[in-house]
């Protein structure tokens, strides 16, 4: 076994762990991307993973990258971009849990990640994990310290069909304890009459299945909104074009949300 403080998973051919676009963004609204990439470092192969997996939802958020960007420079936001695989290491999960590191996804095993030696498992929450998440809250940090307004908007896909069961939601609002632009931006999204939106659903959020909003919106006091865009509606970049547009419409709509009192 290596020792901790030795072991490296990054090696100098692998990108780095985050991407930060409009780090001068002068919108209220702060975009994070938790599954917006699908690399692997060099050093992980391919986990053992067949080729045609990795083009599908268990590896990646597909069209979740490009609606961030466009979403991005249409509200000259700031955004943070994560880079790996959650088949490496899934930076919407917290530490503890069995999914942080997934050793089947789906249907799919993950040979890659079953038996993972514990400083293996730390290395990737050490250079994956934790630059990715220190990166978002730097900017929080910043914000508040600055009195600049905050909402913290993170952008998801999902599948179509899901272990058989189809989907018929166009777009899905998330949250936990605080639900203010959740349900706004829902009942704004009905009121159009032109798209099903999901109320919690295809997922929800919860301190024991999520990391990203529980930490970084919900303890800070911030409001937020998770969204979840179907991901055949968001495939390819006329799409993901199109659906960036029309979330930077509703979210210039939203009414303000001031911090909850702590």
């Amino acid at each position: 076994m290596h020792p901790t403080s030795a072991f490296r998973l990054l090696g100098p051919n692998d990108p780095p762990p985050f991407v930060v676009e409009r780090a001068a963004g002068a919108s209220p609204f702060v975009l994070i991307c938790d599954h917006a990439g699908r690399a692997v470092p060099e050093a992980l192969g391919d986990l053992g993973v067949p080729a045609p997996e990795w083009d599908r939802h268990i590896a990646w958020d597909i069209g979740a990258r490009g609606v961030a960007l466009h979403l991005a420079a249409l509200l000259d936001a700031f955004l943070v971009t994560q880079t790996y695989s959650r088949l490496v290491i899934d930076c919407n999960r917290p530490h503890h849990v069995p999914g942080l590191v997934p050793e089947r996804s789906e249907r799919t095993d993950i040979p890659g990640n079953v038996g993972l030696d514990p400083v293996q498992r730390e290395a990737r929450l050490r250079e994956i994990h934790t630059p990715y998440h220190a990166a978002i809250a730097a900017e929080l940090d910043r914000r508040a310290a600055a009195g600049l307004p905050t909402v913290l908007v993170s952008v998801h896909s999902f599948t179509p069909v899901y272990m058989d069961q189809a989907r018929d939601m166009h777009v899905g609002v998330l949250y936990q304890h605080d639900a203010r632009a959740s349900h706004a931006l829902r009942d704004m999204i009905r009121a159009e009459g032109e798209w099903v939106v999901g109320d919690n659903a295809p997922y929800s959020v919860s301190d024991e299945t999520d990391y990203a909003i529980p930490v970084h919106a919900e303890r800070r006091g911030l409001p937020y909104l998770e969204l979840e865009l179907r991901q055949d509606l968001i495939a390819d970049a006329a799409g993901q074009r199109a659906w960036a547009e029309r979330v930077a419409g509703w979210l210039r709509r939203l009414p303000a949300f001031p911090a909850i009192d702590r």
